[in-house]
């Protein structure tokens, strides 16, 4: 028996999805997802030093560096972090007003998954799956899956 017959023919283009391999593509994406991060940063009135952590232990002197130059090229990891923190912020911006969008990350939050910390705190200690895990249950509330 053949599956091709299992499941009608989608009606939407397959997703184009980025090669963070190549190092062209991450020059393009780079400035962009940088200064985007440091908005967010803003928004959700993170500490430089939890900021750090959620681009993955970045050094205090790389951050400044950053803040200045924003035209460094990402590794794949921190642009993959930034990717999943800038769709974190925009479903909260979706989901809730500007203000508890911009708070809710350093909100107690009553959800088996942070047990009463906050979702910042479970970012911070859980690292990229966590983000992974956030935008997921995040995106399933707006009903984006």
């Amino acid at each position: 028996m053949s599956l091709a017959y299992a499941y009608p023919a989608s009606r939407f283009e397959p997703a184009v999805v980025p090669d963070l391999n190549d190092r062209g593509i991450r020059e393009q994406l780079s400035a962009s997802a940088i200064k985007g991060f440091f908005r967010l940063a803003q928004a959700w009135k993170l500490r430089d030093e939890d900021a750090c952590t959620l681009l993955g232990g970045l050094s205090s002197s790389a951050y400044y560096e950053w803040k200045k130059k924003p035209a460094k090229v990402l590794e794949v990891d921190r642009i993959t972090r930034i990717s999943y923190l800038l769709g974190i912020y925009k479903a909260l911006h979706i989901l809730y007003g500007d203000d508890l969008a911009d708070n809710w990350v350093s909100m107690p939050n009553t959800n088996l998954l942070f047990g009463g910390k906050t979702p910042l705190s479970y970012m911070l200690s859980g690292g990229l799956p966590a983000m992974q895990i956030l935008r997921q249950l995040l995106d399933a509330r707006r009903g984006g899956v």
